[in-house]
């Protein structure tokens, strides 16, 4: 289709980092809003709201991924989602890992995308730490880890999505939108906020539609991608360190239009705040986080957008096994934290 668009002196690779800023800074902003945060819907003291939110969006980005995908507009059939030898131990041991990077540093790496912009630099801190660990862990030093892990793969044949279940992708997809919306119309939030997540969610097939269908191109091809942040992190980090070698791609495009997105968001709206660590621990605290998110985000296929919330409309089983590992591991590590946490509360201030 991209050729009918008339870019006659763009390619379709430079049109999709336009796509990408513009994806970001909606998302950026709708984010910064509507505090979206899967760490906070799984362990925040409000999280029934955030939960709320996040369900929301994935019920639209469930929706709007599968209309895409029965209308033929765009297919994952040679996704890496849908790889038929699941990488089974690099995907849980790495959503673990993530899940307990999140907890670590109070965000998943979206949310401290949104909070960096806003004034926060614990999360220009983590950002940080976390590309140059991805980076490491795709194409580094620590890559040699990831192929390892990744050898171990169970073989799924045919049901590498829930599409080859009895009832196939229509019902499914209804299966996951309505009992996400169950949940979020009990969530105590408002319909505004409600309505935020909901164009948060629509981004998802924007992306994936937008990428797959209307930037198609046989000549100059743009990989099929939608809403992520860890392999984005890794190739923005690259391209600021080389960017006159090497070209800006839609995952430069996403970070940058997040990060404005978000600022915009937070100026306008007064809650830009300078935010910083505290003490030598705490520094610590998030660095160690930051390692395993980096770690985990690319064992696991993507963080708890790029496998969550842009993955599981897809349907994949790979997807849906990394986003349930990092929420165990998010439970898991909150639930040896608090009692420190509350014994710490407990003590008199020095």
């Amino acid at each position: 289709m991209f050729e009918s668009l008339g870019f006659e002196n763009f390619t379709a690779p430079q049109v999709a980092v336009g796509l990408a800023l513009i994806l970001g800074a909606a998302f950026g902003l709708l984010a910064e809003r509507t505090k979206f945060c899967f760490r906070r819907s799984l362990v925040g003291d409000d999280r029934k709201q955030a939960m709320g939110v996040w369900l929301t969006a994935l019920a639209v980005a469930v929706l709007g991924t599968q209309a895409g995908v029965l209308s033929g507009l765009i297919t994952f059939d040679d996704h890496r989602f849908m790889d038929a030898d699941l990488p089974i131990l690099a995907i849980v041991l790495g959503g673990l890992m993530f899940g307990a990077g999140m907890v670590l540093t109070r965000g998943c790496v979206s949310r401290l995308t949104v909070l960096s912009a806003s004034g926060n630099l614990r999360g220009v801190f983590v950002l940080l730490v976390f590309a140059i660990t991805a980076h490491a862990t795709l194409k580094g030093v620590l890559a040699p880890v990831r192929t390892t892990l990744g050898s171990f793969t169970v073989p799924l044949g045919d049901t590498v999505s829930l599409t080859a279940l009895p009832d196939g992708a229509l019902v499914w997809s209804l299966v996951i939108a309505l009992a996400a919306l169950a949940v979020a119309l009990r969530s105590g939030n408002r319909a505004s906020a409600l309505l935020m997540a909901a164009l948060l969610g629509a981004l998802v097939p924007a992306g994936w539609i937008g990428t797959g269908f209307v930037l198609y191109d046989d000549f100059d091809p743009v990989a099929l991608q939608s809403l992520s942040f860890t392999a984005p992190y890794a190739d923005t980090l690259f391209w600021t360190i080389a960017f006159t070698s090497i070209p800006a791609n839609f995952g430069v495009g996403l970070i940058g239009g997040t990060a404005l997105g978000a600022l915009v968001a937070s100026l306008v709206f007064g809650s830009f705040q300078w935010q910083s660590f505290t003490a030598p621990s705490e520094t610590g605290r998030y660095a160690g986080g930051a390692v395993l998110m980096g770690v985990g985000g690319v064992l696991a296929g993507g963080c708890t957008v790029g496998a969550g919330l842009a993955g599981v409309p897809t349907l994949s089983v790979a997807a849906l096994l990394a986003i349930a590992s990092i929420a165990g591991g998010a439970l898991a590590t909150n639930a040896v934290l608090k009692p420190s946490r509350q014994t710490a509360y407990a003590q008199p201030a020095e």
